[in-house]
């Protein structure tokens, strides 16, 4: 299994939206690098819902339930979506403050490439951000 972290601005697409729709495509990703990280995820890898501008925290857990295909979006074959699903929130949010001081997370993607949306976490780094988060270790 591996492991993901996915940002949205919450006035756009919120964890509570998200949860209301049960389930939705994941959109509007227009950078190779996040593009590529979309095209690694495969069904049941486990992913964290990060709220960007607005609340700057990961505030829920969500799980990849179809891998990628073409994103129906725009016609333009470069880019891709996957289907995630929401799996449960966090007990209390992990904020990106937070993390930037945890010493296991120093080379977390979330930090050292603040820009980029869709990004891999490897599975210390989840077990850490679960574990300030409230919830359950995986490992």
């Amino acid at each position: 299994m591996n492991y993901w972290l996915v940002k949205s601005e919450p006035f756009k697409y919120s964890w509570e939206k998200f949860v209301e729709d049960g389930q939705t495509f994941w959109d509007g990703v227009r950078n190779y690098q996040a593009r590529n990280n979309l095209k690694g995820m495969k069904k049941g890898d486990e992913v964290l819902f990060y709220h960007s501008n607005e609340g700057l925290a990961v505030v829920g857990l969500a799980k990849v339930v179809k891998e990628s295909y073409q994103d129906p979006t725009t016609p333009d074959p470069n880019w891709v979506v996957v289907e995630l699903k929401p799996v449960k929130p966090f007990k209390k949010p992990v904020t990106l403050a937070q993390m930037k001081v945890e010493k296991r997370l120093e080379n977390l993607s979330l930090i050292r490439q603040g820009r980029l949306s869709v990004c891999a976490v490897t599975p210390e780094e989840f077990d850490v951000i679960m574990e300030m988060g409230g919830m359950k270790k995986k490992s």
